[in-house]
C-alpha cells in the first residue's frame, strides 16, 4: 500500500474528527483560562464604578472587570466578594462598552454619581466606591496636564456621604489630582469624614525582576528611574515607582517609632528637558552608573547611543507636541536623599530603578514588569489590592504615599513651564509609615497548567 500524502492524511484526519471518531482536544469542565465559570451566586456586597470612560482595555475596563469576571489567583479562578451593582460613564462613545457590559452583567446604569451611589433610592447603598478617571477627552493645561476632574467627582461621592449620614470605603485610580492643593483636600475630606482612601499606580504592585525589596530602615544614598511615556500620564507612574523604594529607608513599624516621625518629605523639585538633562548627568547631578545599572534591567531598551534614540523620537502629538524629551524630574528630599525620573522615550519603553545603598560597592536595581495588554495584569495586581481594601478599610500603603507623589509631579511640571527653576515645594512635607510589606506580586503571572 502506497504511503499516504499529507494532503490524504489531513483529510481522512478531519473526516474522522467531524464523525466522532477523534476527541477535540482539551475539552473540560476546568479551563478557566479559556472559558472561566460564571458567578455561582451573587456577590455578598456592592460597589459603583464612577469612570471617565468605559471602553476596551481602558482602566474601568481592567479594574471593574476583575469585579465582574473574576481572575485568577494561583490556579483558582476567584470571585471577589464585592461586585459591580452600579456604573456612571460620563463619556459616552462609539466605542463604549458600558452599556453591553451592564446587560450582560445586569448591573444598573446611572446618569449622575449621586443615582451610582444610591442606586435610586435617594441614600448611600453601596459598600465601595472605584472612581476611575483614567481616558477621555479633557483639556490640556499650558504645563502639559490633563484635567481629569477626579477632584470633581471625588467632590460629589462626598456630597451623597454627608447626605446619607454614612460612607464607605473609596479607590482613586492613579494620582489624586493634578492639582496638589485640590489633592491634599481631597486628602483632608477623607480625614474629616473618618472613611478610607486609598489611590495611586499600579508600578508599586506589580512584579519585579528581580524581586527586589529593600528592608524597612535601608540606607539609601541615591536612587533614579528610567522611565518613557506621556510627561504626566506616565510621570505619575515613575514617581509612584521611585517612592515606592525611596520610602524603605524608614522604619516606623513595631514599637520602633520615634517620638517624632522623621520628615519623608520633599524639599526642593527641578524639571530639566533636552540636552539640559545630560549636561546635568554629566555634572553629576544625577548619576550615570545608576542609569547603566537601571538600564541593564531593561527589555526594551534600544541598540545605540541614548542621546541619539531620544533626539529621533517622534513625539505622538496626542501626548502635546509643545513637549519634547528627554526629561528629568529631580527630586532633593528632606533627609538629604537625592533621586532623579528619567523620561527617555526612544530609548526605552519600560520603568526600571537603580539606588545606592550605604555600604554596599555595587548599586542595587530591578525592572517593575508590566504584563503586556490585552491582559494588562499590573491592573489585576492593583485590582487584588483594592479587594482586599474594600474589604477591611485599610489601604495596602497609606495615601499620604500617592499624595506626596502627586505634589512632585504637579511641582515638576510648573519647574518646566517656568524654564527649570527650582521649586522649593514647602507644602510636601509628608510624613507616614511605611508598611512592612511593599506589597508587589511575586513569583511569575504565567505559569504551566498543572
Amino acid at each position: 500500500m502506497p504511503p499516504l500524502s499529507r494532503r490524504s492524511f489531513l483529510a481522512g484526519s478531519t473526516t474522522v474528527a467531524l464523525t466522532g471518531g477523534i476527541r477535540p482536544p482539551f475539552v473540560t469542565a476546568d479551563s478557566p483560562r479559556t472559558k472561566p465559570p460564571k458567578r455561582a451566586t451573587p456577590a455578598t456586597k456592592k460597589i459603583a464604578v464612577v469612570a471617565s470612560i468605559y471602553h476596551y482595555l481602558s482602566h474601568a475596563y481592567h479594574i471593574a472587570g476583575r469585579f465582574l469576571d473574576g481572575y485568577m489567583k494561583g490556579d483558582v479562578h476567584h470571585f471577589p466578594e464585592f461586585g459591580v451593582a452600579s456604573a456612571y460613564v460620563e463619556q459616552v462613545k462609539a466605542n463604549d462598552l458600558s452599556r453591553d457590559i451592564a446587560k450582560e452583567h445586569s448591573f444598573r446604569l446611572s446618569e449622575s454619581i449621586e443615582d451610582a451611589l444610591t442606586l435610586g433610592t435617594g441614600k448611600l447603598a453601596v459598600d465601595g466606591v472605584l472612581l476611575i478617571c483614567e481616558h477621555g477627552d479633557y483639556p490640556y493645561n499650558a504645563r502639559g496636564q490633563k484635567l481629569y476632574p477626579r477632584h470633581e467627582y471625588f467632590q460629589q461621592i462626598v456630597k451623597v456621604f454627608e447626605k446619607s449620614g454614612k460612607t464607605v470605603p473609596v479607590f482613586c485610580d492613579k494620582h489624586l489630582s493634578y492639582d496638589r492643593k485640590k489633592a491634599a483636600e481631597m486628602v483632608a475630606t477623607a480625614r474629616k469624614l473618618k472613611f478610607p482612601l486609598m489611590a495611586g499606580s499600579s508600578l508599586p504592585v506589580t512584579w519585579r525582576r528581580p524581586e527586589l525589596e529593600f528592608k524597612l530602615g535601608t540606607k539609601i544614598t541615591e536612587a533614579l528611574i528610567a522611565s518613557r511615556g506621556e510627561l504626566e500620564i506616565y510621570g505619575i507612574h515613575a514617581l509612584e515607582a521611585l517612592q515606592c523604594m525611596a520610602e524603605r529607608r524608614f522604619d516606623l513599624s513595631g514599637g520602633r517609632q520615634p517620638p517624632v516621625a522623621p520628615n519623608q518629605g520633599v524639599k526642593a523639585v527641578t524639571c530639566l528637558q533636552g540636552d539640559a538633562v545630560w549636561k546635568a548627568g554629566d555634572d553629576g547631578l544625577w548619576s550615570w552608573e545608576l542609569l547603566e545599572h537601571a538600564l541593564g534591567r531593561s527589555v526594551s531598551r534600544n541598540a545605540g547611543d541614548i542621546r541619539a534614540n531620544c533626539r529621533r523620537f517622534p513625539r505622538p502629538a496626542t501626548w502635546g507636541n509643545f513637549v519634547k524629551g528627554p526629561i528629568a524630574f529631580h527630586v532633593e528630599y528632606r533627609d538629604g536623599l537625592k533621586a532623579t525620573v528619567l523620561q527617555l522615550d526612544g530609548h526605552v519603553a519600560d520603568e526600571t530603578f537603580a539606588a545606592r545603598v550605604e555600604g554596599e560597592m555595587k548599586p542595587q536595581s530591578c525592572l517593575f514588569w508590566l504584563p503586556p495588554p490585552p491582559g494588562a495584569a499590573f491592573l489585576e495586581a492593583l485590582a487584588s489590592h483594592v479587594e482586599t481594601f474594600l474589604a477591611t478599610g485599610n489601604p495596602p500603603y497609606p495615601v499620604e504615599r500617592t499624595l506626596l507623589t502627586g505634589g512632585v509631579l504637579d511641582y515638576a511640571l510648573e519647574s518646566r513651564a517656568t524654564n527649570s527653576k527650582r521649586l522649593e515645594t514647602p507644602d510636601l512635607d509628608v510624613r507616614y509609615a511605611p508598611p512592612a510589606d511593599s506589597g508587589f506580586m511575586r513569583g511569575d503571572y504565567a505559569k504551566p497548567v498543572k
